[in-house]
C-alpha cells in the first residue's frame, strides 16, 4: 500500500469529498504542466507488463509538438481525500506514457500505458552482453537507459547483492529485467532469478520487490456489509503448480544448479502434494490420502547459479501458482493507495474473514468505489 496518513484511512471509510488532478510534462518529469482531467478508468494489474494503465480525457490541454502528444509526453494522475476539516491528501494514481491521444472538442483523449512500456519499447539497438555482476549493479543502468532520471527501489526481501552471471541479452531489454527467454528459448530475466517481480508503482517508481504472499502483514481490513458489497467468489485450476523443479546451468563449464524441489508441504491445503512427492511418491497411497495430487512445472535459468537461490525463486513460484486457483472479486469503497500485491482480510460473510493477495484492481477517478480480484490458498475443511 501507498504510504499515507492514518487521517487518509479513515477518511475513506466516512463521507469524503474525492477531487481529482492530472498532469503533464514534455521533459521526462522535470517539470509538470497541470490539467484539468475529466472521466478517467484506472486500471492496475499485477499480471500486465504495465501495471497501471488508463483511459482519459485530459481538458483544455494543446496538441502537438508543444503539448500533450505520443512521443514525449508523460501524464501523472492523482486521487484526492478530504475528509470535512481535513486538507485534501493527493495519492499517486499513476505515471504514463502517451500510447494514442486524439483530440476532442474539450481537450484530448488519450489512451496511457505505465512506464514499463517505455522500457519494453527500448529494445537494444545490437546484441549485449552483461554481467557477471549483482542484480543492482546490472538492472540499475538498463533502467536508466530506457527511462533517464528515474532511480530502481529495490523493496525489502528483494536483494540487489545477488550475484548474477554473465548473459547475452539479444534485443528485449525488458525480457532482460523482467523475464522472458532467448533465441534459443532459455528462460532469462534477472527479476526471476531473485525471486521478484519488477513493475513500476503508482508513483512512476520502477521497483523491484518479492513476489507477494500471504504470510505478508494485512495493509486493509474490509468488513461485511460496511466496504463489501456483493462478493462474487470463483475458482480455477488454470495456473496450478504444487510442485516446483528449479534448475540453473550457465552453459559456461561451471557446475549445474539442482534440480531443487520445492512444494506444497502444508496438509491443511487442498493443494497440498504430499509429504515427500520427489522421494516418496507412494506416500499419499499409503496414508490413505486419494485427494492429493500432482501439478508440476519446471523453470531453469542461466541466472540461478546456487541450490539456496534456486530454492528462494521456487518458494516465489509456488506462491504465484498457489492462490490462482481460489480467487474473490468484489466492489468496495474505493481505497486509492491499495496497490496490487498488497494483502487485504476479507470478511466474505458475517464472522467469516478470508485473507487474500490483491491481484488487479479498477477504479473511476474520483468515484468512491472500486472494484477487485483477489486471489487466496484454499485450506481443506478438516
Amino acid at each position: 500500500m501507498l504510504p499515507v496518513p492514518e487521517a487518509v484511512h479513515r477518511a475513506v471509510l466516512g463521507p469524503a469529498r474525492r477531487p481529482r488532478r492530472a498532469e503533464w510534462s514534455n521533459d521526462g518529469g522535470r517539470t509538470w504542466i497541470p490539467a484539468r482531467v475529466g472521466d478517467a478508468d484506472i486500471r492496475a494489474d499485477r499480471g500486465a507488463e504495465c501495471r497501471y494503465s488508463t483511459s482519459c480525457e485530459l481538458l483544455g490541454v494543446p496538441l502537438g509538438r508543444s503539448g500533450v502528444n505520443s512521443v514525449a509526453t508523460q501524464v501523472r494522475l492523482f486521487q484526492g481525500i478530504a475528509a470535512p476539516r481535513m486538507d485534501v491528501a493527493w495519492i499517486p494514481a499513476g505515471v504514463y506514457v502517451v500510447d494514442d491521444v486524439e483530440r476532442t472538442r474539450l481537450g484530448a483523449s488519450v489512451e496511457l500505458l505505465g512506464l514499463e512500456d517505455a522500457i519494453r519499447g527500448a529494445k537494444l539497438p545490437m546484441a549485449r552482453t552483461i554481467g557477471p555482476d549483482t542484480a543492482g549493479a546490472l538492472v540499475d543502468p538498463l533502467v536508466a537507459e530506457a527511462l533517464p532520471g528515474r532511480v530502481v527501489s529495490w523493496r525489502a526481501g528483494a536483494d540487489p547483492d545477488t550475484a548474477v552471471p554473465q548473459f547475452v541479452v539479444d534485443e528485449s531489454r525488458w525480457d532482460a529485467i523482467s523475464g522472458g527467454s532467448d533465441s534459443s528459448g532459455t528462460s532469462t530475466g534477472i527479476a526471476p532469478a531473485v525471486a521478484a517481480e519488477f513493475f513500476c508503482d503508482a508513483r512512476g517508481v520502477p521497483t523491484m520487490a518479492p513476489i507477494p504472499t500471504l504470510d505478508d502483514d494485512v495493509v486493509w481490513r474490509i468488513p461485511y456489509g460496511v466496504a463489501l458489497v456483493a462478493p462474487a467468489e470463483r475458482q480455477s485450476a488454470e495456473g496450478l503448480v504444487n510442485l516446483w523443479v528449479i534448475s540453473g546451468d550457465g552453459g559456461d563449464g561451471s557446475a549445474a544448479v539442482g534440480p531443487v524441489y520445492v512444494w506444497d508441504d502444508d496438509p491443511n491445503s487442498l493443494t497440498y502434494a504430499g509429504p515427500d512427492p520427489v522421494g516418496d511418491p507412494l506416500a499419499p497411497q499409503r496414508l490413505d490420502m486419494p485427494w492429493v495430487r500432482l501439478r508440476v512445472e519446471r523453470y531453469s535459468s542461466p541466472l540461478i547459479t546456487s541450490a539456496v537461490q534456486a530454492e528462494a525463486v521456487g518458494r516465489a513460484k509456488l506462491s504465484d501458482s498457489l492462490g490462482v486457483q481460489s480467487s474473490l472479486s468484489f466492489t468496495s469503497i474505493c481505497h486509492p493507495a491499495l496497490e496490487p500485491g498488497d494483502v487485504v482480510e476479507v470478511e466474505v460473510e458475517p464472522g467469516a474473514w478470508q485473507r487474500h493477495v490483491i491481484d488487479s484492481l479498477q477504479y473511476a477517478l474520483g468515484a468512491a468505489s472500486m472494484s477487485c480480484t483477489t486471489r487466496t490458498t484454499a485450506r481443506r475443511t478438516l
